[in-house]
């Protein structure tokens, strides 16, 4: 009688149980897809660390990373703790930018869930900070840095201004708000 470490080497790793979900179909992931898709970062991506950059330069001062009220596994890339703004960049191809998105060729019923489960998502977190009173905004990782950070820097102003206060962050000059 075999071992259970023995059983699971004869199994090509499988515990003796069974497989933790059912085999597919599908043909295997190609080892160099499966290395790129694991280097995907889930944060500090270049189109985030730069928005913050120019955020940071700018004056605003923010959180990074930060867990959604509501569910502690969805995260925001920037929020403004002060005045409730939650800020997430969205990259093009995890959630389905309608400008760049092209579905791949191979196991597209496998990504055509996958993306479109991203955007329901994304829709249902919107409606729900919405609904905790906070406000959100999403940003395509294409639109131009400057761009993002003026839309930014907008949206923030007119809350603080909602709210009464007066806080002026001391680069504002460079973005025409003084």
């Amino acid at each position: 009688m075999p071992s259970e470490e023995q059983a699971g080497r004869e199994l090509g790793g499988v515990s003796p149980e069974g497989y933790v979900a059912p085999p597919t179909d599908l043909a295997p992931v190609a080892a160099a897809s499966r290395r790129t898709m694991q280097a995907n970062r889930g944060r500090d991506t270049g189109p985030e660390v730069l928005l913050r950059s120019l955020l940071h330069r700018s004056g605003l001062r923010y959180r990074v990373d930060l867990p959604l009220p509501f569910d502690r596994r969805r995260r925001a890339d920037i929020v403004f703790t002060r005045v409730g703004l939650y800020v997430f960049v969205d990259g093009c191809f995890w959630h389905g930018c309608p400008v760049h998105f092209v579905m791949p060729k191979t196991r597209r019923d496998f990504w055509s869930q996958k993306i479109n489960g991203n955007r329901r998502r994304d829709r249902d977190t919107d409606e729900r900070l919405r609904e905790a009173g906070f406000s959100v905004l999403r940003i395509w990782e294409h639109v131009p840095p400057a761009d993002a950070v003026r839309q930014i820097a907008e949206t923030y102003a007119a809350l603080v201004a909602e709210r009464g206060w007066s806080l002026r962050p001391r680069s504002w000059h460079s973005l025409g708000k003084v």
